[in-house]
């Protein structure tokens, strides 16, 4: 399959039009003859490029509202035919069928469809069915026939037809079908999760997973390891399909904590920021302004802020763009930029500037998944969404907690969900004061946080002092809940739920503690 193979014939049947001119007049610059259908055949005609239909190629008419117009055995018949064949040969002679040793397709946009919110049977019509079949019949036959999936794939074919006078190398061939079979698996495995979703079985009995290569990474978790980006067709906006304005080439550990700091920031309502190192966060803020949520978020921990991952719920302006840039940082994620900030963040070229938009989902509800891959399959979970409404809250102590410590309690809850397990959250005026997080035991993790609360922000009195704890489950024993007391803290919001835990609100109560349980745990592996 080295040798080139002349291109006497092509179909071009192409959704995307970019660059689609300039690359059929190359092959009619080779003499190829020009198959096309639709709006593409409109279009090769308005820039001068001879066509035939291919309802007059095939002697039969595009039916169906278009539904019908290439599933035909003069198509599918030139593609499939193995050349040096004798039966085939025979089969074409006998049936007029002539070779197509061309196929440029792209498909009907339908991941685009369902992430504006189109209605179902809209969707539906956006589900492409003679694409795939043209492109994975030519990407089958390969030792005859060049398949074209992506604009961005022409010029190496005229490439190869300029030094091969008109023909395509094996080489190349194989390369494009690969690309081919990819795309048509990725096209699949959206439909299959959006009807899955769509049908209210988020966990199929055969769950597909398919991306486009979004980036090559220099390398991933470590330099001895290769990586790249993948956008999933299926997700809500965020990390993959960002647009970086600035900066150096994102790294793997840059992406993995620029994406749990956007996760974590998109739980408020009220400008939110935060500051993640090593996939945890080392600082929370909320305020009315973002450049005060951000102030309190670099007050939590200002030494591991130091090279951080900063993310914002608000488009970034210019005192909270000075207020990032003040300190080295890594990655700044937010949904925009005002003029003023990008002046600001451009000051600091290295620093990689990522702007989301506002998040929007497709419309199958805009369920998303985890994956975690294992040594012969992978985990498949739905993403960690619960939340707990105010009046959800079960106050199980003596005391219950005042209005300040209630809203300080719901917004470590929300924390300590994006903090990994065992977790432990110190939170007060909107703001984390210590977390303690990745720890084996949870006592450790709620001795890691009030040690922070008290050293790490480098002042006299510990920030503890007055501020209430969360922990991602229940307190197995009460010697996590006596550190916290002894820390300072004031209150409490755990899931509840362990044998002990009349002990642990005996405890609680004893040190005057305000006590409420969610029965809802927030486990991060």
């Amino acid at each position: 399959m080295t040798g080139g193979r002349p291109v006497a014939r092509a179909l071009l049947s192409v959704w995307d039009k970019t660059g689609l001119a300039p690359f059929a007049a190359a092959l009619e610059k080779h003499g190829v003859a020009i198959l096309s259908t639709g709006g593409t055949a409109r279009a090769l005609r308005a820039a001068g490029i001879a066509v035939t239909d291919v309802s007059a190629h095939t002697g039969f008419p595009e039916v169906m509202g278009g539904r019908v117009k290439t599933l035909h055995p003069a198509i599918h018949g030139g593609i499939l035919a193995r050349r040096g064949d004798p039966d085939d040969r025979a089969a074409m002679r006998a049936h007029g069928i002539a070779g197509i040793d061309l196929v440029a397709v792209n498909l009907y946009p339908f991941a685009e469809t369902t992430r504006r919110g189109a209605d179902f049977g809209s969707c539906v019509e956006q589900i492409d069915i003679g694409g795939p079949a043209l492109i994975r019949a030519a990407a089958k036959n390969h030792a005859e026939v060049a398949v074209v999936v992506r604009p961005e794939d022409y010029a190496a074919v005229t490439d190869d037809m300029a030094a091969l006078n008109g023909a395509t190398s094996g080489a190349l061939r194989r390369r494009l079908a690969a690309a081919a079979f990819a795309q048509t698996a990725v096209y699949d495995a959206a439909i299959a999760r959006w009807f899955a979703d769509t049908a209210g079985d988020p966990l199929p009995s055969h769950f597909v997973l398919g991306g486009a290569r979004r980036a090559m990474l220099r390398y991933g978790e470590n330099p001895h390891q290769a990586a790249a980006l993948y956008g999933d067709p299926t997700a809500p906006t965020g990390i993959a399909q960002a647009r970086q304005i600035q900066g150096k080439a994102l790294s793997y550990n840059n992406l993995a904590d620029a994406d749990a700091a956007l996760a974590l920031v998109r739980e408020f309502a009220h400008p939110a920021a935060t500051i993640v190192k090593h996939a945890n966060p080392c600082g929370v803020g909320l305020d009315r302004t973002l450049a005060a949520a951000y102030g309190k978020a670099r007050a939590c921990d200002p030494v591991s802020a130091f090279g951080g991952v900063v993310a914002t719920n608000r488009p970034l302006d210019g005192e909270t763009a000075r207020a990032i840039t003040g300190i080295f940082t890594e990655v700044a994620v937010a949904p925009g930029a005002d003029e003023e900030a990008r002046t600001v963040l451009a000051g600091k070229p290295a620093l990689r500037v990522l702007l989301t938009g506002p998040p929007s989902g497709p419309a199958g509800g805009g369920r998303r998944h985890t994956v975690h891959t294992l040594s012969d399959g992978f985990l498949v979970q739905s993403c960690d969404e619960g939340r707990v409404a105010p009046d959800a809250l079960e106050t199980v102590t003596k005391r219950a907690p005042s209005a300040r410590e209630r809203a300080d309690l719901l917004f470590a809850w929300a924390v300590c969900k994006h903090v990994k397990s065992n977790a432990i959250v110190y939170a007060r005026d909107g703001a984390t004061v210590g977390i303690g997080a990745g720890q084996a035991s949870r006592v450790d993790a709620s001795r890691i946080a009030a040690w922070k609360a008290a050293e790490a922000a480098g002042e006299a009195r510990s920030r503890a002092k007055g501020a209430v704890v969360a922990s991602d489950a229940f307190f197995p024993f009460a010697d996590g809940l006596r550190a916290a007391a002894e820390a300072g803290a004031t209150a409490v919001i755990q899931p509840g739920g362990s044998k002990r835990d009349a002990e642990v609100i005996a405890a609680a109560d004893e040190a005057g503690l305000a006590m409420v349980f969610t029965g809802l745990r927030h486990f991060r592996h």
